[in-house]
């Protein structure tokens, strides 16, 4: 099926690499299936990739603007690095986004029920060694379709039995494909919210040194486009003009829906009871051209007890020190004193005998 050309395809395309890097994986001898895979065949190696009629254009992966019930065609490209002709299996799926921020698309076990629905592709593809096989697939929209950004994956797959020590047979799917973004016209709402923010102050022990706050917070896109959040955080009350090495986290990219813990840490700061630490995320909009249009910036205060716990308890043990200086000096004080009189009580009752003993001469 082909585009529309009353309404026209708006394709944006992402330029990054040459294409997607090729994995590697044990090696494969496709006969049949479920066929095992002896120890002495070649390591099987290939890549998948967006191209276009001629082959692969440079896109790391496909972006594409569609109106409801709208249809668009792209090209594949799946390149047999080894030196055995492979099959390989093409499927599609919904795609997501890890913890980590990478993309992924649901397992073949898994069913898809949004983007992943939308593209037809065929199901299997031959690769002679050294060669490159260039298949179209579509992406029709349907027309229910809810506006915004829409994830979706599409990969050559190749399958293998592994055996382990204890006779047990399992299958193994590997994977090499890219992802396929669909933005569905319509109304727009971008939309971020905040729900947790924690912050923690991590004291150093050497006393002469300072400390540095540990800010947290949970974020999720309540919209229904994609956006990239930069998070940065402040000191003294003061925010950077722009994240830079120590103030700020990662930009975190999340698809609608999506709800992820960043982290960003503020140095050099004193432990003088507590701090108020500005935090400020500057979320954007993702276009389907790979531009971003800024939203209105989030700002939070976080209060953070910063405790001299390592300075107390240098004062503590001063104090220790020269209180036990001082009831020492006050004991040796007393002890002194007390001899002293002792000395004079004994020199009394000698000087009291000897005034008797002389008496009793006379």
């Amino acid at each position: 099926m082909g585009t529309s050309p009353e309404r026209g395809m708006r394709v944006g395309a992402r330029r990054g690499a040459a294409t997607i890097a090729a994995l590697v994986v044990v090696a494969l001898q496709l006969a049949g299936a479920g066929a095992a895979v002896a120890d002495d065949e070649p390591t099987v190696t290939w890549a998948a990739s967006p191209a276009d009629e001629n082959g692969p254009d440079g896109r790391a992966w496909v972006e594409l603007e569609l109106d409801p019930g709208e249809t668009a065609t792209e090209h594949l490209a799946v390149r047999n690095l080894g030196v055995e002709e492979i099959t390989f299996t093409l499927a599609a799926a919904d795609g997501y986004l890890t913890s980590t921020g990478r993309f992924n698309m649901l397992p073949s076990d898994q069913e898809s029920k949004d983007a992943g629905t939308w593209i037809d592709v065929a199901e299997q593809v031959t690769v002679p060694p050294g060669g490159t096989r260039i298949l179209p697939f579509t992406v029709e929209v349907p027309k229910n379709a809810t506006p915004g950004d829409h994830a979706a994956g599409i990969a050559a797959a190749v399958f293998s039995v592994d055996s382990s020590e204890a006779g047990t047979r399992l299958g193994v799917e590997s994977r090499v494909g890219f992802r396929v973004m669909t933005r569905v016209t319509g109304e727009l709402q971008p939309a971020l919210d905040v729900a947790a923010i924690e912050a923690g102050y991590d004291l150093s022990w050497n006393p002469f040194a300072p400390g540095a706050i540990q800010v947290s917070a949970t974020l999720e896109n309540a919209g229904n486009v994609r956006l990239d959040v930069p998070v940065s955080a402040g000191s003294d009350g003061r925010m950077p003009p722009e994240p830079s090495g120590g103030e700020a986290a990662q930009p975190v990219q999340l698809l609608p829906g999506d709800r992820r813990a960043v982290a960003v840490e503020v140095p050099e700061i004193w432990p003088l009871g507590f701090a108020v630490v500005p935090i400020e995320l500057r979320p954007a909009v993702v276009g389907p051209d790979g531009g971003t249009t800024p939203m209105a910036p989030i700002t939070r205060d976080v209060f953070v007890w910063t405790m001299p716990w390592p300075h107390l308890i240098i004062l503590a043990a001063v104090a220790l020190i020269i209180g036990g200086l001082f009831w020492g000096r006050r004991r040796r004080a007393r002890e002194i004193e007390r001899l002293v009189q002792e000395a004079q009580e004994a020199g009394r009752r000698e000087a009291f005998a000897n005034s008797i003993a002389g008496a009793g001469d006379a």
